[in-house]
């Protein structure tokens, strides 16, 4: 942490600043003059950053917004146009009228070049909102909210974090970039997703993953034994450049390294990527670059995957890339399966890097993702179909015309995360404790991509640190994990970098709750202006009362979602767990919906249905059972599972929905009574299925 104590003073100077892409700074905008002291200053052209900016100026107060980059709006402006949006009902606001006004956008003929409406599945004309949209539409809508109010925009102006942060008495004074301009202001927000500016005036930070005992919490630090959706090898596949011969040394991608016990707490964070912008539109496609300094080598562990069916028999592009349509035939391109877009391992020192440091890395990033398309598009050993339809994707040539059609930014999930006033946790995320001070509502998944790759006891390389828990609804998001402690800094508002343990951060971290945050800060920080007062210290009821009367929503009567992970040794008969079962096909590990036998369930991605079953068998007793066969409901669940109950007088297929509850513990769903000789075995069937297929446990009760 590094921040200076000194009299207020001022240096005046000009200077051309040059965001990561290289861009010259936009300098037609009118510069601040120096003698002013703005209301408040906004650091960060983060969607959340706008948003404040927005927000502050509509009550009345004198705003500059600095943004590091030419470019305002983050990642929602820089290819994350599939919206992580968990429960729509919760988005008010600001945070909403930015997709209303995306959706009015859309509402004209004018805006559809390679498509109609009606062929877009996801615009409906009677919808007030769109939650998909093509990045260059979004900036647009930041860059004329931010011009609709009196507020000064300096673009890529980024903050001298070694000596730019002046303090007195606990209060930022002033700001100075690289550049020399100094901006003094009364209240100041950091809307940066790595926290730089609260970083340099010496609040407390964390980087990387808590241990569990730190708050109380069960899914924080390590998880080896956690594997969510596709994003795990399932194969065996060796990690050494000599398949199965350790003293032959490792292959790229992979690290050597303890990667510590479950639970415990660590240096490192989850993996960045780009969310490119894909189209097959050939009059709006450009083909892919091959990175300059391409090594095959790097892609070893792709191509190893691909050769053992890791992706499934018939593995398409789909299985190594999450390609989300977005309107005229566009995409949001983001990470899926064991080896994809997710530079794993690679940014843990980006946080607290130097911005040359930086730059280095997000350039490494930008090498290996290009890398990448080049080998699923070319390399031999990739599977001719997948190289097939690879090619025939290319980059959107519309998008990202200053920097060669790739996104300015790189996705930093997790950055420095304050250590505020209160600290978010799961026990907030799942409502297990009651969350002061509202002021916002996150719903999303409490998720975490993988942030290692490593080696296994069994010597099998094996990737570490995604996890997906559903919150079962909205929760309410505490004012004091956007203040500091008062003893730190009494004028600061964090709305991105927000005080949050990883595993809370995992769901706050979306882009509509950022801009919910950064609403909230730009009224705090007028209203501590009003009220002459620490940012901690002011009125929470006429904070609240503001927030309502704009739309946000700040409450939830939603009950807690307790987990119950049930031990198999509590349940009476015999149980035969999931991870006893045999599997045909790849069946995904996971433990998103609660109540679950043991560790989670299986499911079997619906996708690559063909031939994949689980086989649940069990040693009983000669004798009648009662068969329950239990699974977690969801209404993204198939409705006609078939669960085949072989037993002593032959076979029985049960038709089992799983859109709907089970009737016993909310787990378990009764089969009917069977006589077995000594072998119960159940096989739960995957193909001709109409959504996910779950298998959880089997459970044979004695009915004798």
């Amino acid at each position: 942490m590094r921040f200076k104590i000194a009299a207020l003073f001022a240096v005046a100077a000009t200077t051309l600043i040059t965001s990561t892409s290289g861009a010259p700074a936009d300098q037609t905008k009118s510069q601040p003059p120096l003698s002013k002291c703005y209301a408040v200053v906004v650091y960060g052209g983060t969607s959340g950053g706008v948003i404040a900016a927005v927000q502050a100026a509509r009550m009345g107060r004198s705003v500059v917004l600095v943004s590091p980059r030419e470019h305002l709006g983050g990642l929602t402006s820089n290819g994350l146009g599939m919206t992580d949006t968990g429960n729509t009902s919760g988005i008010g606001g600001l945070s909403r009228e930015f997709y209303q006004r995306v959706k009015s956008h859309y509402d004209k003929d004018s805006a559809w070049q390679y498509e109609t409406p009606k062929d877009y599945p996801h615009y409906d004309k009677d919808e007030d909102t769109i939650w998909r949209f093509e990045p260059h539409v979004a900036e647009q809508v930041y860059d004329r909210m931010v011009s609709e109010e009196e507020i000064t925009l300096l673009r890529g102006a980024k903050l001298d974090r070694d000596d730019g942060v002046i303090t007195q008495d606990g209060r930022i004074q002033t700001i100075e970039t690289l550049g020399g301009r100094v901006i003094r202001g009364k209240m100041f927000i950091d809307a940066t997703y790595v926290g730089d500016l609260m970083a340099a005036a010496g609040v407390s930070y964390t980087v990387g993953r808590e241990s569990n005992n730190k708050y109380d919490e069960s899914y924080n630090g390590v998880q080896k034994d956690v594997r969510h959706h596709p994003h795990f090898f399932s194969k065996e596949i060796s990690p050494y450049v000599e398949p199965g011969n350790p003293d032959s040394g490792l292959v790229p991608r992979v690290h050597g390294e303890d990667p510590g016990e479950n639970g415990e707490g660590d240096h490192r964070v989850q993996a960045y990527c780009f969310r490119m912008c894909m189209t097959q539109v050939e009059t709006n496609k450009v083909d892919w670059p091959k990175p300059e300094g391409y090594n095959p080598e790097q892609y070893e562990l792709l191509l190893r995957a691909f050769e053992a069916n890791d992706f499934g028999e018939t593995a398409t592009v789909n299985e190594v890339l999450k390609i989300d349509m977005m309107p005229n035939k566009k995409t949001d391109t983001n990470n899926r399966g064991p080896f994809s877009t997710d530079n794993i391992g690679k940014n843990y020192s980006f946080p607290e890097a130097s911005y040359k440091e930086r730059k280095e890395i997000y350039k490494r990033h930008e090498r290996y993702q290009k890398g990448l398309m080049w080998t699923l598009a070319h390399h031999e050993r990739v599977p001719e179909n997948v190289r097939q339809e690879m090619q025939e994707w290319g980059l959107a040539a519309d998008e990202f015309e200053d920097n060669g059609n790739w996104p300015h930014m790189l996705y930093i999930r997790e950055g420095r995360r304050m250590i505020g006033e209160y600290v978010m946790t799961e026990h907030d995320c799942l409502r297990t404790e009651e969350t002061p001070r509202p002021i916002g509502l996150g719903s999303y998944t409490m998720d975490s991509h993988n942030v290692q790759r490593y080696v296994t006891e069994e010597g099998h390389v094996q990737n570490e640190g995604d996890v997906g828990v559903h919150p079962g609804g909205p929760y309410e998001i505490a004012y004091g994990s956007i203040v500091p402690q008062k003893e730190e800094i009494e004028n600061l508002l964090v709305p991105v970098a927000v005080s949050a343990s990883h595993i809370a951060f995992g769901s706050i971290r979306m882009e509509p709750v950022f801009m919910i945050l950064g609403q909230s800060a730009g009224t705090a920080a007028s209203h501590a202006i009003s009220e002459s007062v620490p940012v901690q210290e002011i009125d929470y009821d006429r904070l609240k009362k503001r927030l309502l009367k704009d739309g946000q929503n700040v409450e939830t009567d939603v009950p807690p979602k307790h987990i119950s992970n049930i031990d198999a040794d509590d349940l009476k008969g015999v149980v035969v767990d999931d991870d006893d079962a045999k599997a045909s096909g790849n069946w995904i590990p996971s433990s998103s919906i609660t109540p679950y036998v043991g560790n989670g369930y299986r499911h079997d991605d619906n996708a690559n249905k063909t031939g994949k079953k689980l086989v649940f068998e069990a040693a009983v007793k000669p004798g009648k059972y009662e068969v329950r066969f239990a699974y977690s409901s969801h209404e993204n669940r198939a409705s006609n599972v078939s669960v085949e109950v072989v037993h002593q007088e032959g076979t029985d297929i049960i038709h089992v929905d799983e859109k709907e509850s089970p009737e016993h513990q909310d787990l378990f769903t009764t089969l009917g009574t069977y006589q077995f000789d000594g072998t119960g075995r159940i096989i739960v069937r995957a193909p001709e299925t109409d959504g996910y297929v779950v298998a959880d446990a089997v459970q044979f009760i004695s009915a004798d």
